[in-house]
């Protein structure tokens, strides 16, 4: 179901330079492009959101908080492709358009930048800097208290991404976030933090507004324009972050050195293929989960990550893990990847028995 094909004596990889040239004739920035994306997803959440506040059925409600959580997470991977500054060819325009799009996600900006831009592409699936979905060992899971392994065993059962990510993620991470998970904070956490708390307020005061004046239900507006959209959202991302570096044949790293001899740039990021009837529908997300090209230079904008990454895939055979979802994989591989033995480079249950072939050393 998914590619470690790798023989036991690779050749080494190109280096990131080397391959990063070859990305060159697809890696060019369209502004026209980019701010029809915009308008287009924006115009998809304002007309959802006025929908949803004109009509009364509470399952078509229902049903439009459901779709609004899908244009939340693709007005967020267009702010994520301009705060890579890989949107547009310009920066100014870029930062504004990030912060723009962040709002209904309520992402701070300043704080999404730190945290994934310099932590999680600076050191992808490297223990104690990547934080996002980092695997503890048998030991560390052994010495929580109870309560903990059990939210452990929740987060990674396959049911609860959203919870992981607004918890573990957003709430700790991300929303005035403590000295303890920033210790350094600056004046911009704060204002971006801010700034996404006052979009939260209007957005809240407008369904509110809209409810009273039509004679519907305050409670039921709220609930389905704001509270179930903004959940959705976090279901999609914890999913598609889990899934981008959480597989059997992907590896994670304790020691520095060998991460950095690993090329985790390429071999600690999956390409998830969403296919439904002969189609892929990875369109859906703004093609985000052709996740290695990513990897390999952030900036490539999102509408040319089809390219890259069939460009990537034909050069580096064997090297890239390439999975086709399905739920039946998908609850496989969150009983497999529970826990990892760096030592044995393998994951493990929560009993520590290995449950995936160890990966190859470095080349």
């Amino acid at each position: 179901m998914f590619s470690t094909s790798v023989p036991p004596a690779r050749l080494a990889l190109p280096h990131r330079k080397e391959i990063r040239r070859w990305l060159q004739p697809v890696s060019a920035r369209d502004t026209p492009r980019a701010l029809r994306l915009v308008a287009f997803d924006f115009l998809l959440f304002g007309l959802g959101l006025a929908a949803l506040m004109l009509l009364r059925a509470p399952m078509l409600k229902l049903l439009l908080g459901l779709l609004l959580g899908l244009v939340i997470a693709r007005l967020f991977i267009l702010g994520h492709d301009a705060c890579h500054q890989s949107f547009t060819p310009h920066r100014r325009l870029n930062r504004a358009l990030g912060r723009l799009l962040f709002l209904p996600s309520l992402t701070p900006y300043s704080l999404w930048d730190v945290g994934h831009n310099v932590v999680h592409h600076g050191y992808t699936n490297l223990r104690g800097f990547d934080m996002v979905w980092e695997p503890l060992t048998l030991a560390e899971y052994q010495a929580l208290p109870a309560w903990r392994q059990r939210l452990e065993r929740i987060y990674r059962s396959g049911w609860a991404p959203w919870l992981y990510y607004l918890v573990e993620i957003w709430w700790r991470r991300m929303y005035f976030p403590s000295r303890r998970t920033m210790p350094t904070p600056r004046p911009v956490f704060v204002w971006d933090s801010l700034l996404v708390s006052g979009f939260a307020a209007l957005w809240i005061g407008l369904l509110a507004l809209g409810a009273s004046a039509s004679g519907q239900s305050v409670t039921l507006n709220l609930v389905t324009g704001f509270v179930l959209p903004w959940l959705v959202w976090n279901a999609l991302i914890g999913f598609v972050v889990y899934v981008h570096h959480t597989h059997p044949a992907i590896a994670w790293y304790a020691d520095k050195a060998e991460w950095s001899a690993a090329a985790p740039f390429v071999t600690t990021t999956v390409h998830l293929r969403l296919r439904l009837g002969g189609r892929e529908w990875g369109g859906l997300l703004h093609h985000i989960l052709q996740h290695t090209a990513h990897h390999v230079d952030m900036s490539l904008p999102l509408y040319r990550l089809q390219q890259a990454q069939r460009l990537l895939e034909q050069r580096l055979p064997g090297y890239i893990v390439v999975q086709d979802f399905s739920w039946r994989w998908y609850f496989d591989t969150a009983r497999r990847c529970q826990l990892y033995d760096y030592q044995r480079r393998c994951w493990t249950d929560f009993s520590g028995q290995p449950t995936a072939t160890p990966a190859p050393g470095p080349a």
